[in-house]
């Protein structure tokens, strides 16, 4: 009797909460299955912070609880007006964080922190602000305004830097306000960021170019761009094979990430005399997806059960970079599959929510923040099964990180605000619309209306 009243509490509680219920249902076994994961993965993490794998699974709590709290409010209390508002300044607070990095600062109270030899957090009283997770969400919020302000010609700062500089008369072309409001934002974020991190750059051009074709840019402009930041990249991994140039330094790793992936683990370590220098070298670049191919294998089809992995003592990221395997290790190819399609399924009903909105900002909001947080799952899972080179991007909510599950809050939070405005004017529009089903009494009327006519 107590189980039925619990399931009917559950279920009236879902039944309360506006927006998509999908999505919601996605959201709370995502958060779920990361406390679950976080609990059994982090024994390497727990030697390392000096605690316990328990402890890591409250702190998790905790940061699903703070998580769902911003998901709450941006659900709850910022329309689509004031998101799109926000919106307009995203850039500049992308901007901001993104040049503290590239400059090195240290104001007091926060400074730029370097992690794994590159610079890509800020520490803020002690904090770890991990920058790029969050520069991917403000972005995409960005680009749907300016898509937004671009079909409707509210391209005012343009216009006025073209009437008051000739030189820059130009502006007020159609490819004028696209390159001053799209192409140029956009450039530059992905120029700041490859300074930190060449695959969270790769997956920001992937996430900003997806956002902006949703959000209706031409085809020609998108070849532009991606045709100018591949000749950027050639030019700048050509001055660092000349001059060896330690800024550029992290773009050679990138080549570097390549070419091991291209090499069979396996022969690596064979092509190299055991106990030398060189081996050492060679197993610690091979142990980490060797491992993950492990854990992959030895999950069979139901895993080894829940707290059985042996793999989580040998891959120093696995509740990060490697999540994925560890969940096939434990739980099996049939709970792989059910990650697989938690996230297919949230792509899906994001194309659905896309197509309820009426207004190009929400659309391409939507699309973009969806198309974030399935593409960079898709990514985790290619690695993960080694069909790419590693990208150091983890699992979308699952994997360890308090940043990263923060920006995707967001994200989320995004997505669940837009679908309950969507459903509310349907909802709206369905009630104020005609009824199909004709009564009795509204046929007699009408036959004597058309009796009176004859």
């Amino acid at each position: 009797m107590a189980a039925a009243k619990t399931n009917s509490g559950f279920r009236s509680s879902l039944a309360s909460l506006e927006g998509d219920k999908v999505v919601w249902m996605i959201l709370f076994i995502l958060i779920m299955l990361s406390i679950l994961a976080l609990s059994s993965s982090t024994p390497l993490l727990a030697i390392q912070e000096k605690t316990n794998r328990m402890t890591i699974a409250l702190e998790q709590v905790i940061v699903s609880l703070v998580g769902l709290g911003l998901i709450w409010l941006i659900y709850k209390y910022v329309d689509v007006g004031p998101l799109r508002w926000i919106s307009k300044w995203m850039f500049v607070i992308s901007l901001i964080p993104l040049l503290f990095l590239t400059l090195h600062l240290n104001i007091g109270f926060a400074r730029a922190a370097r992690i794994n030899g590159a610079w890509r957090a800020i520490k803020v009283f002690g904090f770890q602000v991990q920058v790029f997770e969050f520069v991917k969400v403000f972005m995409v919020l960005y680009l749907s305004w300016a898509m937004n302000e671009l079909k409707h010609g509210k391209t005012e700062m343009a216009k006025r830097l073209a009437a008051k500089y000739p030189r820059l008369k130009w502006l007020s072309t159609e490819f004028g306000k696209c390159f001053f409001y799209v192409l140029v934002p956009m450039g530059i974020t992905i120029l700041l960021e490859m300074r930190g991190s060449n695959s969270s750059a790769a997956i920001l051009a992937i996430v900003m170019t997806v956002t902006v074709i949703i959000g209706g840019i031409k085809t020609k402009y998108v070849c532009g761009l991606v045709a100018s930041v591949v000749l950027a990249v050639g030019l700048l991994f050509a001055v660092q094979k000349v001059t060896g140039w330690e800024f550029l330094g992290r773009k050679m790793e990138a080549v570097s990430r390549v070419s091991d992936f291209k090499n069979d683990p396996i022969m690596r370590i064979r092509s190299v005399e055991k106990g030398t220098p060189e081996y050492y070298k060679v197993l610690d670049k091979v142990r980490q997806p060797m491992s993950a191919k492990v854990a992959v294998r030895d999950g069979g089809l139901i895993g080894k059960g829940i707290g059985k992995s042996t793999q989580r003592y040998k891959t120093a990221v696995m509740y990060e970079d490697y999540m994925y395997s560890f969940i096939i290790e434990e739980y099996g190819l049939l709970g792989g599959i059910f990650v697989l399609m938690l996230y297919g399924s949230l792509l899906a009903r994001g194309s659905l929510i896309v197509k309820s909105c009426d207004n190009l900002f929400a659309q391409t909001a939507v699309g973009g923040m969806v198309s974030l947080i399935s593409g960079q799952a898709m990514l985790h899972i290619f690695v993960n099964a080694r069909l790419m080179p590693l990208t150091g991007q983890n699992l979308p909510i699952v994997s360890h990180g308090i940043s990263s599950f923060l920006a995707f809050s967001i994200a989320f939070g995004v997505i669940l605000s837009i679908s309950r405005m969507a459903r509310k004017k349907m909802e709206k529009e369905r009630a104020e619309a005609e009824p199909i089903i004709v009564t009795d009494d509204d046929l007699r009327d009408r036959l004597a209306d058309l009796d009176a006519i004859e």
